[in-house]
């Protein structure tokens, strides 16, 4: 009874005090939280290291974290060496090998991690000086084994190939590249060919120029104490020799005299990527520098920015659009970006500049500044939970030449910007009629358009090399439809040939994000049709059509096909799409050429039975099928599909792709894989019962 007294008095004190709130606004953000952070006590080793140490007695564990201040590096033509050295430092010692360091690591439970940047390492209190020793010995020994190096590069490569199709991938690495220039160290980047032609000699080199004590900052956060932090310090480190760092001194590069638009052609996307971005100056000792957090974070900081709700939310041409605003000692970037539909890409560009501009000339209301302000205090604080981050700040301090205090005062110094500051720094910091828009997507779609704002269109390959006014690719089309198609299948072995093939089946091995996944796809005369993808022997993804009707299986879950997609598949009456093309009920329109793969191909329209559409590309000189992009509609999302077909091959007599390079694009997120086919037979092995 007593219990029931309390729950009702708890449910009649909440109804009460609820009753009391006006929910219709927003609360007050309260006092920004205090900071406590101690000083770090700061000794030096002979060899130049700079030792920091932030006890921390809470937990049973200490972090400990080497950072080379380097700068910005120039590599040149072997762009991408540094970050191969750097991951040769987890590939063993002289010591050990990678696989005993890897067993010494998890039998602690610790973390250790090694770039060219320097290293970290994390464990409980317990096995923390094992496995401080562990890092040290991967920084001072590394074994650099022939056979580690060729692992890495060919990793490496396979990764740069993977992004060559990545429209964000793309637009990741030019907008660097065009703001900074390509020979920047902060506008270069790895190439396949720069990486190709690295040796294991040059790695060692950049080892013993770059990984040295010089310009070196240990720092130890946790359960620890100075002397105990200084003595293994000094055991590790002390008798380590390097070369001597000298930071590179680089030109301040200008932003354009007026804005222009910089397009990147990508024939395969669907999505363009936009990037309006500036090159500024601010130093952390800035006294800017916290009025231009906050105005970042009101233009495109968040969900609750000017951005997101303007592109997304107002005009739904995105999924998010955002804004970020670098830092440091070296000359750095403003960038707003977004993922935007073909379609609507200019009018993106127009609203982001409109965005900046207001922020420029309109002061934030008092509401607007409330929010990001205690947005900040609480990702400060919460940020305090995490020791790598209280180690960044102790040789920040030092590295940046800030005042000791500058943490433990940082958020009343947020807590002090006005709104005159805001629209202050946003008038120093974004630019808007000296700005450059960069664009990553396909031309031929949005260059007219682009073209329409007023700004000087310059063009750009994926390279950021700049290439004529006409890389758009689009030239009047010197073909009809009838005859492009009649090319193609005369080019894959002639109708009658095609007409004689009653059913096909078609093995495919395919990985995709560490998956290794088996499809196979069957079809029989007129328009049966059904694909398997299996991973592991079982079913993951099924889907079917009897002639009549069928359905899509994913993980045991089965959608019944709709109405317009039946309309499609009754629409086939071969086993060959094209050959229906001519006959059937399907509109075809030629809509100019562009290049695909370097060559010229004819881009024709295709509107299907059931009222889709799909764009399809076919070789001029080879007339092969070499691209196919359509969209597909899944659990209330629009999903784009580039299908790059490749290495044609004959089986029976007829002409098969070998090689699909897949693209699917969904909420602003690319993935890229490759399928090879692996088996291809003829009217054999396909009955009735297959497709039920």
């Amino acid at each position: 009874m007593r219990k029931l007294i309390l729950v009702l008095t708890i449910a009649l004190l909440f109804q009460n005090s609820y009753a009391q709130i006006d929910r219709t606004k927003p609360p007050k953000a309260g006092p920004a939280p205090i900071i406590k952070i101690n000083d770090p006590v700061i000794t030096r080793l002979p060899n130049g290291i700079t030792v920091l140490v932030v006890e921390n007695h809470k937990l049973p564990r200490v972090t400990a974290s080497y950072s080379i201040d380097a700068g910005p590096i120039t590599e040149g033509n072997k762009a991408g060496l540094l970050d191969l050295t750097g991951a040769m430092l987890e590939e063993g010692t002289t010591v050990r090998s990678k696989a005993s360091f890897d067993e010494a690591v998890d039998r602690m439970g610790a973390n250790v991690n090694l770039s060219a940047n320097g290293g970290s390492v994390g464990a409980l209190t317990r096995y923390f000086d094992s496995a401080f020793f562990l890092m040290a010995e991967a920084l001072k020994k590394p074994s650099f084994k022939q056979e580690s190096f060729d692992k890495l590069k060919s990793q490496i490569i396979t990764g740069l190939k993977s992004e060559e199709k990545s429209v964000t991938a793309v637009a990741g690495r030019v907008t660097p590249a065009l703001a900074f220039g390509l020979t920047h160290p902060q506008g270069e980047f790895q190439t396949e060919a720069s990486v190709n032609a690295l040796t294991l000699n040059d790695a060692k080199q950049a080892y013993q120029k770059y990984i040295t004590p010089s310009r070196g900052y240990l720092t130890f956060v946790g359960d620890i104490t100075p002397a105990k932090a200084q003595a293994l310090a000094t055991k590790a480190f002390a008798t380590w020799k390097g070369s001597p760092l000298q930071l590179e001194k680089l030109a301040m590069v200008p932003n354009p005299a007026t804005t222009e638009v910089d397009l990147v052609d990508m024939p395969n996307a669907v999505q363009s990527e936009i990037r309006v971005t500036n090159l500024v100056s601010l130093p952390m000792s800035d006294p800017d520098y916290f009025a231009v957090l906050l105005a970042n974070q009101v233009l495109g900081g968040g969900s609750e920015s000017k951005l997101f709700m303007n592109l997304r939310e107002k005009h739904g041409f995105t999924y998010g659009a955002y804004s970020n605003m670098g830092s440091g000692r070296f000359q750095t970037q403003f960038t707003a970006s977004a993922a935007v539909r073909n379609a609507k890409t200019d009018s993106a560009v127009v609203e982001f500049l409109n965005e900046i501009n207001n922020l420029r000339t309109q002061k934030v209301t008092g509401e607007e500044l409330s929010l990001v302000k205690a947005k900040y205090n609480g990702d400060f604080a919460l940020g305090l939970e995490n020791p790598a981050r209280i180690a960044s700040f102790a040789s920040n301090i030092l590295i940046n030449n800030l005042p000791k205090d500058f943490y433990r005062t940082y958020l009343q110094k947020i807590n002090a910007v006005t709104a005159e500051d805001i629209q202050r720094v946003a008038n120093k910091y974004f630019n808007r009629d000296n700005t450059r828009i960069i664009v990553t997507g396909k031309a031929s779609e949005v260059a007219d358009g682009l073209k329409k704002l007023g700004y000087p269109v310059k063009m750009f390959d994926k390279y950021a090399q700049p290439v004529a006014a006409t890389a758009s690719n689009m030239a009047a089309p010197s073909a009809d439809t009838k005859t492009i198609i009649n090319d193609y299948l005369k080019a894959i072995g002639g109708t009658d040939e095609l007409q004689k093939v009653k059913s096909t089946i078609i093995n495919m091995g395919m990985s995709m994000q560490g998956m290794t996944l088996d499809v196979q796809q069957k079809k029989m005369f007129p328009n049966m049709e059904v694909t398997t993808v299996k991973m592991g022997g079982n079913v993951v993804n099924k889907n079917l059509f009897d002639g009549t009707t069928g359905y899509q299986e994913q993980m045991g879950q089965k959608k019944e096909m709709s109405k317009e997609e039946i309309e499609e598949k009754k629409g086939q009456t071969t086993l060959f799409d094209q050959v229906d093309y001519l006959t059937g009920n399907y509109k075809l329109k030629v809509a100019g050429t562009e290049k695909i793969e370097g060559k010229d191909a004819y881009k024709v329209e295709v509107t299907l039975p059931g009222g889709k559409s799909q764009t399809e590309y076919y070789d001029t000189q080879s007339h092969f099928l070499v691209r196919l992009v359509k969209e597909v509609q899944a659990n209330n999302m629009t999903i784009y599909n580039t299908i790059t077909f490749g290495d044609y091959k004959k089986v029976g007599n007829i002409m098969f792709p070998h090689t699909q390079q897949v693209a699917v694009s969904a909420n602003g997120q690319d993935q890229n894989f490759e399928m090879k086919v692996t088996d291809i037979k003829l009217n054999e092995g396909v009955t009735a019962a297959d497709f039920k």
